[in-house]
């Protein structure tokens, strides 16, 4: 069986918190010791990019936590505390870590919507509550996941004494967990918080690629950094970049194909969904039912990855697909975007509480980019399906 470490949050056990990680973890102690005796609820943000750290610190504050809560002495000893995460595949990997750990227990670890509806009908608080991928929330009501109220972190901040956020407004990908950072203020409003932010790189290799990420999902098609000790490269065709990809996959494995939702899929049906890159033509990635992450199981391989198996996790080797939604505007020499191409509807399900809808699901769609091009820590291929784009992109990696 695959090492969780490899892919996911887990630090291997011969590995260490870098000294920016270790810094927060000691704010996430102190912040809990010197506020959990107060009488009202305070709340601590977390920020920083996808690839930054901040999961793998906040699943060891979150250990330390738990082992002196289940000691029989200390301020903290018998406290109930939890850690909710909205995103299935996350959940997993958590509860997995439950069962070979002593002081985790796998109720600690729970989705949202039924942490706020245990609690609120049992009548009690929760001590301490972490959050990951906190960006998920919910922002409005959601019939289909049993959450009826208007937002989940304004529910949670009712049934916590103390609260850990991690947050990025650059991973939002659903209008039901829109967020703004004057939503958030106006949420937050009535509680002392503290905030902290990451900036290290984690994931991406190299420095200069991640700039050239930054700058392109803001518009800017800058010449591609060709860095020494990560593969940055532009393909013509799908079918040589997926062939790579399975070279890279069988040297070091954790290599995949990635998409934006560009192509049709449907959820909960059997019927098998294609993405297409020029020749290439592979099925869309499925619910996942298993217990392993999406990228571990070796026949995904032959499969396209999308936002919802791939945000959180992390690959040796990303072979990204810029779906048609992605296009090129000569003129400006700039990237644009054509929100009619998005496939994936239910991020645009309709939010008639938001002034400008057009403009939060062009965020939304820049954002999944941004997610999928941060998934690699050797090396990035891109191919774009807008022919316009894909011979922009090319001219830019021979300069």
């Amino acid at each position: 069986m695959p090492d969780l470490a490899q892919s996911t949050f887990i630090l291997p056990q011969d590995a260490a918190l870098t000294s920016a990680q270790a810094a927060l973890k000691q704010h996430i102690h102190d912040f809990i010791t010197t506020n959990y005796p107060a009488n009202q609820t305070h709340l601590l943000i977390i920020s920083g990019d996808a690839g930054s750290g901040k999961s793998v610190v906040l699943d060891a504050a979150f250990a330390q936590l738990q082992q002196a809560a289940r000691t029989d002495s200390g301020p903290l000893a018998g406290t109930d505390n939890k850690l909710l995460v909205n995103h299935n595949e996350m959940l997993k990997i958590y509860k997995e870590i439950a069962g070979t750990k002593a002081y985790f227990h796998k109720k600690d670890f729970m989705k949202p919507t039924p942490f706020i509806n245990a609690y609120r009908k049992a009548g009690k608080m929760a001590d301490i509550v972490f959050i990951d991928e906190g960006h998920l929330l919910l922002t409005a009501p959601d019939p289909y996941n049993n959450f009826r109220d208007t937002n989940q972190l304004a529910d949670i901040l009712h049934l916590a004494k103390l609260v850990v956020l991690v947050f990025d407004f650059h991973q939002l990908v659903k209008l039901k967990s829109f967020w703004t950072p004057a939503l958030l203020k106006r949420i937050t409003r009535d509680y002392p918080v503290t905030h902290y932010r990451l900036t290290e790189q984690m994931r991406v290799g190299d420095a200069a690629v991640n700039r050239w990420i930054d700058q392109f999902v803001r518009g800017r098609i800058a010449p591609l950094p060709q860095p020494a000790t990560f593969d940055f490269r532009i393909f013509a065709d799908g079918q040589p970049m997926y062939q790579l990809i399975q070279q890279r996959d069988a040297a070091v494995g954790l290599s995949r194909m990635i998409a934006t939702a560009d192509y049709p899929f449907t959820v909960l049906d059997n019927k098998t969904w294609y993405v297409t890159a020029g020749s290439l033509r592979l099925p869309w990635d499925k619910i996942n039912f298993t217990d392993r992450p999406w990228a571990q199981r070796p026949e995904t391989l032959h499969e396209v990855g999308s936002i919802y198996t791939i945000q959180g996790f992390d690959l040796n080797y990303a072979g990204v697909i810029l779906g048609p939604s992605l296009g090129y505007d000569k003129q400006r020499d700039r990237l644009t975007v054509n929100l009619a191409q998005y496939q994936d509807k239910e991020a645009f399900k309709k939010r008639p509480d938001l002034a400008d809808t057009q403009d939060a699901k062009a965020a939304i769609m820049m954002n999944a980019v941004n997610i999928l091009l941060k998934r690699a820590k050797h090396g990035l291929y891109l191919y774009a399906a807008d022919p316009a784009l894909r011979e922009r992109l090319l001219a830019a990696a021979k300069r």
